[in-house]
Formats: structure tokens, C-alpha cells, sequence
């Protein structure tokens, strides 16, 4: 049975476009890349950034399926200004950068072998993960718990907001660690944290030889600024030599999602870590997914989502409703936000595998596939609302499949 679009007032709907809008070209395309797509735009007469224009095919000749205003959604780290200290740099997105990412905040750091990320806490939750490299982390809790632990490349950590902790970059590479590092709020600068020579810079000496029951003169050497990342002798190679105490947390607050293996999808694979398997992430959760040449991850309302793309290029619309939708084109090294609801997909435009990371302001990863919903809906209802035939209603995947 096949039922008729039809309008509020009887009429028929106009159908869309059959216009398929593919993506004109993109990075390393050998052309000029102009603002015209078929009969639609014109040429450039003025001055082109084309390596720009390269990056970017979608908004300089956006598909036409494209509608409203919708607020910047991507951002490049390689914009960011960066932070270059004795020992490593950092560099920062939040909503000074893309105004509407106001759910979270992201930093990437490296640190030279040995190098320090000084004992500090901030009043955000801070997850992270390890793009190169080997870290040692420590915190300690409110309740005088500690964990001290090893992460690499793949691997994530997590601490609560409030929670003292560091982050020391092993020296088992010449290069030392690089990482990112997200934080449930948009407007979290890494330029505002709490660190503990700036506090003891700050404090009267005699108020420290009281609080720590010793001599003024214990605190000769105490900097007079803010280390906040610095060179220092590489941490012991075994992990329980670096241990005051034996780690008496309930839970540990490092996740080898190294060694997880990823669950196969039709079109790639995605790690799931939340919760339900890293008990100490109560306010993010994440996956990493990867997507193989000519797939795509598909369509998913869900909470706000920052996504960091490592590897291959991406194309995305989100659709933001009342008819607004917008597309952007991603690559190794970008940022881009998903405001909460709003529907999207990531489609592999390149010709190697698209690996990302979803990075949700949630403690549990949940998402909801357009065509599971479709294919779980009374039939002729969606074929009253979009036109579908008999064969198309019955090709629609019952079961999801967040990568096709």
C-alpha cells in the first residue's frame, strides 16, 4: 500500500529536490574552488584564501538543502593561541572560540618527556584522552583516597570537579605524551585553574609554617609564580614505585580503551565508555568511532555533544529545526559542537578511515538511529509522511547501526 503526501489543506505536497548536493571537493583538490554550485552562485572577483576554501567546500558552496542562520559549529585547534611553557604547551577551545558550544570545553596539551602539568583542580570535571604517548596520573579524593595510574595512547582518564590531581608525561618516547582533555562546561578555561604554587605564592609564609607544622624557612624555595607546566625528572617506570600509599579507591579513575575491542558496524566500529564501565565518569561519557571510506555514522539526536576528529575527513549537517539545517566539513585536528536534539551525521569523505571521538556532557552514551525509529514505526504513518514505497518501508533496519 502506498498513501499520498498530502498538505494541511488537502493539497499535494510539493516533493523535494532529487539533487543528491555531494560535497564539490575538498583539501587536496587541485582547483580554485569558486562559490557555485550548478546553476546557482557566481565566481569570486576578489581575493580568495583558497587553502581555506579548500578546508571548508560546504560553506563556500553550501548543498541546497542548507537553510537559516545557524551559529558557527565547528572550530580548528590549529586557531587556537597556544600556550608555549618551558616543558610542553597548551591550547584551548570553549565559548570564547564557538559561542555555542556552552556545554563543554576542550584543551590539547603536550608535555616533553618528564614534564609536568602542576598539581591543580578546577571546579569542572575533567576527562581525557591520550593521542600519543605515555601519562602518569594522580589525584586524590575528599575522602584522602588516592590513585595513582598509567594511561596510553587510546587510553582515558577522568577526575571530578574538585578533585587535586597531576599529569606527568613518561619518558617511554623521545617525545614525551600529547592529550586532550574535556571539561563539562563550555565556558572552562585552562588559563583559570587552580594551581598549587600559585595558591602557596599567595599565602602568607607564616600561615604555611602553621598549617604544615614547620619552620619558615621550609618554605624558602616555594615559587614566587605559577609553574603550571614544567621540565622535571621522568616518574620511575613501575607505577607502584611512585606510590606513597597503595591506591585505596573504590574505582579507578584511568580506562584502558585501548584494549577494548570496538564493536563492528556495517560501515566502521564504535567504543562505548560511560558509566555502566568507567564508574568514576558520572558527568561525561563518550565513544570513539571510526568510519570506513565511503560510510557513514548516522543520523542521531542526543545531549550536547563535542566531537574531535583524529584521523580522515568528515562531512556534517545538523539539522537545528524550524527548517534550519547547516553543513561542515572536518578534518584531523577540528572541533566541532552539537547543540542538545540537534539531528546530525558524519559522513567519511575521504579516502582513508575517519576516526572521532563523541564526547557527551552525560554519564551514560545514549543516541536514537533515524532509521531504527522509521523502521519501528507504524508503516503507513511514515509512508504518509515521507512518500516511501512498500520496498524502501521494508528495507529499514530494525536493529541499529550507529556506523552504515
Amino acid at each position: 500500500m502506498f498513501l499520498r503526501t498530502f498538505l494541511a489543506d488537502g493539497a499535494p505536497a510539493v516533493l523535494s529536490s532529487p539533487e543528491p548536493n555531494p560535497q564539490l571537493w575538498n583539501w587536496d583538490s587541485k582547483i580554485i574552488p569558486e562559490p557555485i554550485r550548478g546553476s546557482l552562485g557566481a565566481s569570486m572577483l576578489g581575493p580568495q584564501n583558497v587553502p581555506v576554501e579548500l578546508e571548508n567546500a560546504d560553506l563556500l558552496a553550501p548543498p541546497t538543502t542548507d537553510s537559516g542562520d545557524l551559529p558557527n559549529m565547528k572550530w580548528a585547534f590549529a586557531l587556537s593561541h597556544n600556550r608555549l611553557l618551558n616543558g610542553g604547551w597548551a591550547r584551548q577551545q570553549n565559548v570564547q572560540s564557538m559561542p555555542v558550544a556552552t556545554g563543554l570545553a576542550g584543551v590539547n596539551m603536550r608535555l616533553n618527556p618528564g614534564a609536568v602539568r602542576e598539581l591543580h583542580w578546577h571546579n569542572t570535571a575533567e576527562w581525557a584522552y591520550v593521542l600519543k604517548g605515555d601519562v602518569r596520573i594522580s589525584t586524590v579524593t575528599p575522602d584522602g583516597e588516592v590513585y595513582i595510574g598509567d594511561v596510553t595512547e587510546g587510553d582515558i582518564w577522568y577526575f571530578p570537579a574538585g578533585n587535586p590531581h597531576s599529569i606527568q608525561a613518561k619518558n617511554t618516547s623521545e617525545f614525551g605524551a600529547e592529550f586532550l582533555l574535556v571539561f563539562d562546561s563550555g565556558s572552562f578555561s585552562e588559563d583559570d585553574t587552580f594551581l598549587l604554587t600559585d595558591w602557596l605564592a599567595h599565602v602568607p609564609k607564616s600561615v604555611l609554617a602553621q598549617n604544615f607544622g614547620e619552620s619558615l624557612h621550609a618554605f624558602d624555595h616555594i615559587p614566587e609564580k605559577q609553574l603550571y607546566i614544567f621540565p622535571s625528572s621522568p616518574p620511575p617506570v613501575d607505577v607502584e614505585a611512585d606510590m606513597v600509599v597503595p591506591n585505596n579507591t573504590p574505582h579507578p579513575y584511568t580506562f584502558a580503551l585501548s584494549k577494548v575491542t570496538g564493536a563492528t558496524k556495517p560501515g566502521g566500529s564504535i567504543k562505548v565508555v560511560d558509566s555502566r564501565t568507567f564508574q568514576v565518569a558520572q558527568a561525561i561519557s563518550a565513544v570513539e568511532v571510526t568510519v570506513e571510506v565511503g560510510g557513514m555514522r548516522s543520523w542521531h539526536p542526543t545531549e550536547p555533544e563535542w566531537s574531535f576528529f583524529i584521523s580522515g575527513q568528515g562531512r556534517v549537517t545538523v539539522f537545528a529545526g524550524a527548517s534550519m539545517a547547516a553543513t561542515y566539513d572536518f578534518a584531523a585536528g577540528d572541533v566541532g559542537y552539537i547543540p542538545p536534539s540537534f539531528g546530525h551525521h558524519v559522513v567519511n569523505t575521504g579516502n582513508t578511515t575517519l576516526k572521532f571521538l563523541e564526547i557527551f556532557k552525560s554519564n551514560l552514551f545514549q543516541d536514537i538511529s533515524l532509521t531504527q525509529w522509521l523502521a519501528l514505526t507504524p508503516h503507513e504513518l511514515v509512508q504518509a509522511h515521507l512518500g516511501f514505497s512498500d520496498e524502501t518501508i521494508a528495507g529499514l533496519s530494525r536493529v541499529k547501526h550507529e556506523v552504515v
